[in-house]
């Protein structure tokens, strides 16, 4: 079951992250290049965009996009089950319903979200190369060197990492919380998937916020 909720929340989910994470890329890009060119520091632009999708844009832009895709899916299939009185016969079969339907849940969230964020930024930082070639003209090895230059793996990329853990979990568990909670009805269910993304959205721009103060 496990599994199957990792395909579901996770490889279900990879077209929008590639989609997402290449324009992302370019769009970063573009942006930071047109600042850093007026101050002569252009060469910075692999720099920027790997330390801002590696401490920050990575992990909330995926999360926020799963949170879209897989965490309402999930909200209205716990949801409806509510509402077919679905975890009402589980729980009749002696079969609990914690270890049977949340549980999985909960644990494809904190394994696929990390994945996710790998894919993104792999996207991004394409994306970004592909505009500083191409657009650019700039040098493809000294795009790389200056990114291996300045990013840390642990102190960039591994707090990114711990931050895409902790983002799986709260996205997965509030999906789980608004479907079980809703109300039995049709009308229940689509006000608990939009409470899925809001809470969703402010809860992991705060722990954001809480994560990047408490990791510098």
């Amino acid at each position: 079951e496990t599994l199957r909720q990792v395909y579901f929340a996770g490889v279900r989910s990879l077209v929008i992250i590639v989609t997402g994470g290449f324009f992302v890329g370019l769009v970063l890009t573009l942006q930071t290049y047109d600042t850093l060119s007026r101050f002569g520091a252009a060469d910075a632009v692999s720099t920027v965009l790997a330390l801002s999708l590696f401490r920050e844009l990575g992990p909330v832009l995926t999360t926020l996009l799963f949170a879209g895709r897989a965490g309402t899916s999930i909200t209205a299939e716990i949801g409806l089950m509510r509402a077919t009185e679905q975890l009402d016969a589980l729980d009749l079969m002696a079969i609990d319903p914690m270890e049977r339907i949340v549980q999985p849940r909960l644990l494809a969230g904190v394994l696929a979200v990390p994945a996710l964020v790998l894919v993104f930024n792999v996207c991004a930082i394409l994306g970004g190369l592909v505009f500083a070639v191409f657009l650019m003209g700039a040098d493809p090895i000294a795009f790389w060197g200056n990114m291996q230059a300045t990013v840390e793996l642990w102190r960039d990329f591994g707090h990114g990492m711990l931050k895409a853990v902790a983002f799986g979990f709260i996205a997965s568990w509030l999906a789980v919380y608004f479907g079980w909670t809703a109300r039995p009805t049709s009308e229940g269910v689509a006000l608990a998937t939009t409470q899925t993304v809001i809470a969703t959205a402010i809860t992991v721009l705060i722990l954001d916020f809480v994560l990047s103060a408490f990791m510098l």
